[in-house]
């Protein structure tokens, strides 16, 4: 049995460059949706086309039988579900909870584990698309916890994307998402030599990027990320502090289970210089900019 939208009131925590189209899909398909974000002004379109905001966290859990988080990092999922006043001091018996934040596999297992004792339904489902794929509604969502609230759950992740799997128990979301972005991490550096090699040898790299792009060097990086670096659009559709944020998780989990990871070590050494130099709210893709200066 999937949740009726007729009765369901889904509350939206975190309303930024993805959270925002995830919201409005949600709202699109007809859904009853409470927001609530740190600045209001964010979500004055959102409340125009028909989300109610909510005052505080407490307030919007108090009223929702379904949570959706997307917020920034680890300890602001942390403090928003297991803090004093978090969703698990207010949410009621039968709420679902559906973080969807990249955060720390063993943080998702902590939530879950105290949703258990309260009766409550916790997924961990973070996400990867960027702001495109979260404006289109063809995320992939990657899903760690109970098939039973999968299965729940389904009709609402069916509205903001395409390739959804659940990945296994709670957890299981997030470690596929570090694998994720351990491939991207390394993709990144080579797109980015691409471009400047294209330039440097006076290539022109559109022209390149249609031939390659569709060859075996082909990847979603590359046809969404390569075409804006070569138009100097740095602005984020993923930021380079969250990205160095769930490297530097995939570094510690990797580090926990006896694992070395040199190519991730290097993309986070490379992403932290570009942070040194005042990029860090800028998108993944002006890694390139590494390069352009040389």
């Amino acid at each position: 049995m999937k949740i009726e939208k007729e009765s369901a009131v889904i509350g939206f925590i975190g309303i930024g460059v993805m959270g925002k189209s995830m919201a409005k899909n949600i709202l699109k398909a007809g859904y009853n949706v409470h927001i609530f974000t740190r600045t209001k002004d964010k979500a004055q379109d959102l409340i125009q086309q028909g989300a109610i905001w909510k005052n505080t966290v407490s307030e919007l859990t108090k009223e929702s039988t379904v949570i959706i988080t997307m917020i920034g990092y680890p300890q602001d999922v942390e403090a928003v579900y297991l803090g004093d006043d978090g969703i698990l001091s207010h949410a009621k018996k039968g709420t679902y909870l559906i973080d969807m934040t990249t955060s720390t596999p063993t943080l998702a297992q902590k939530i879950a584990q105290k949703a258990r004792e309260k009766g409550i339904f916790s997924l961990d489902a973070p996400v990867s698309g960027g702001d495109i794929g979260a404006r289109e509604a063809r995320l992939t969502i990657m899903v760690g916890g109970d098939d039973e609230a999968f299965e729940k759950c389904k009709p609402i992740f069916e509205v903001m994307g395409k390739n959804i799997i659940l990945q296994g128990e709670a957890g299981a979301g997030q470690h596929t998402k570090m694998c994720n972005q351990i491939a991207i991490a390394t993709n990144m550096i080579g797109i980015c030599e691409a471009v400047a090699y294209a330039k440097t040898s006076g290539l022109d790299p559109e022209k390149v990027l249609q031939s390659i792009s569709s060859g075996a060097a082909g990847s979603w990086s590359l046809s969404n990320l390569a075409p804006r670096i070569i138009n100097e659009d740095f602005e984020p559709g993923f930021f380079v502090k969250h990205f160095i944020k769930d490297m530097g998780i995939a570094l510690n989990e990797a580090n926990s289970m006896g694992m070395e990871m040199p190519g991730l070590e290097l993309a986070k050494k490379l992403y932290d210089e570009l942070a040194d130099q005042g990029e860090e709210n800028s998108g993944t893709q002006a890694l390139y900019k590494l390069w352009n200066e040389k």
